[in-house]
């Protein structure tokens, strides 16, 4: 493909790195031949989440020979995918802005291009889907989407391609995005899947609180589980009190102190869970209105030929 033909509009990929080693440069050798046959401008954004390994060194010394510069992001110590892509996000200055969150590739590389097509026809984030997925996904996103308020399905994904438009929708409702796929669902703007058989073999870490953070902060199931718990609770202090006046009007002696006890344990182990439901939102309501800069970073390294 000549200059001429190549796409105009300015590209970002932002990949994310921990201790990823050759793979990370095979990766970027890879999403770079797609990059350059395609597009007249891009940038790539590495974000180096603490590699401990020789990920780093290796990519300094194949990004010498590239023609375009890459620019490593060093974070100041390891805090995770969501941190740590929410800096390469805040660096990226591209029109539309890939999101690699891991170097493993088990689609075609054309998949790239697929997206960004279809992005072009309308869609403000392009997610690329495997088929098929681990059962802890599947639930997680079956509870997700029927307590989300979006029109549109999260499911898991390989990587995904943003507009800039719908970037700065998400950065304008918060300045910390505590799971970017979610906030994406809730902007409002169009959302697209592309599929490709196969499915992704990595096992994020810490998942769980980012699960109950996403189901806290952008669905109700929150609130449908502490009302839930709720009504169950009056029921049973309502049972007790009919106990409890069946006993007086009858005169016989209170009997059955092993029951009694029983209701009150459950009153009170429910009242403690709701408790636990309240206090979770107001720590995430507290790191989302005081801590907005959560990320550090350490230094800003351009690599380039």
């Amino acid at each position: 493909m000549t200059t001429t033909n190549k796409e105009k509009n300015f590209i970002s990929a932002v990949i994310y790195l921990h201790n990823d080693g050759a793979r990370a440069v095979t990766f970027l050798r890879q999403l770079t031949a797609v990059l350059d046959a395609t597009f007249e401008q891009y940038e790539l954004v590495a974000v180096d989440d603490a590699c401990t390994d020789d990920t780093i060194p290796a990519l300094r010394q194949w990004a010498k020979d590239l023609e375009k510069p890459l620019t490593v992001l060093h974070m100041s110590l390891h805090q995770g995918l969501e941190l740590a892509m929410n800096a390469g996000l805040d660096a990226a200055i591209g029109d539309y802005v890939y999101e690699f969150d891991s170097c493993e590739a088990p689609y075609a590389m054309d998949l790239v291009v697929k997206a960004y097509r279809t992005a072009l026809s309308g869609s403000d984030i392009v997610s690329v889907c495997p088929r098929h997925t681990k059962g802890s996904s599947r639930m997680f996103y079956r509870v997700f989407n029927a307590n989300s308020n979006s029109a549109y399905q999260l499911r898991t994904d390989a990587f995904r391609l943003v507009s800039r438009r719908a970037i700065n929708r998400v950065h304008a409702s918060s300045e910390n995005l505590p799971y970017r796929k979610a906030a994406y669902a809730a902007s409002g703007l169009k959302m697209s899947d592309l599929e490709f058989d196969g499915r992704l073999t990595e096992h994020g870490e810490g998942r769980f609180n980012l699960a109950m953070d996403s189901l806290a902060l952008y669905t109700d199931a929150g609130f449908r589980l502490s009302a839930g718990i709720a009504i169950v609770m009056m029921i049973l202090a309502l049972a007790e009190l009919a106990y409890t006046l069946i006993v007086f009007c009858t005169g016989h002696p209170i009997e059955g102190w092993t029951t009694t006890m029983f209701v009150l344990t459950l009153g009170f182990a429910g009242l403690f869970a709701v408790l636990t439901i309240i206090i979770k939102y107001l720590s995430l309501l507290v790191d989302l209105t005081f801590r907005k800069q959560r990320y550090l970073i350490e230094s800003i390294e351009k690599i380039q030929k």
